[in-house]
């Protein structure tokens, strides 16, 4: 997938979490450790978001490519946003799927 239509979809998941009442903190924040997708918030919990699309789920869909060094990069790029912004709100870390032609679907709490 291109650099642009990953942009593509990272602006269509932020405009639909904020139509879910979300509100966009930032998006595409890049640190040494990885990159955020984006930062939203939720009432006062600050909520670090994966997003991940597939034109088909031939090798498993968007959920799927989720792997477990993906979240621990996503974890320690978090952990570094938050020390950098002084911050020790509330936080989790959910992920929104663009599955071919299907509506987009939202994963909430996608590391524990």
């Amino acid at each position: 997938m291109s650099r642009n239509t990953g942009s593509a979809f990272e602006q269509q998941a932020a405009r639909w979490l904020q139509q879910q009442g979300l509100q966009l903190v930032c998006s595409n924040w890049h640190c040494r450790v990885g990159e955020i997708d984006l930062i939203m918030r939720d009432g006062a919990t600050l909520v670090f978001v994966e997003v991940r699309a597939r034109r088909d789920s031939r090798f498993g869909g968007a959920a799927a490519s989720i792997s477990h060094a993906k979240c621990q990069k996503l974890t320690a790029a978090a952990n570094l946003y938050l020390s950098q912004q002084r911050s020790n709100a509330p936080c989790r870390f959910d992920a929104v799927l663009f599955d071919g032609d299907a509506p987009a679907s939202w994963l909430k709490n996608i590391i524990s």
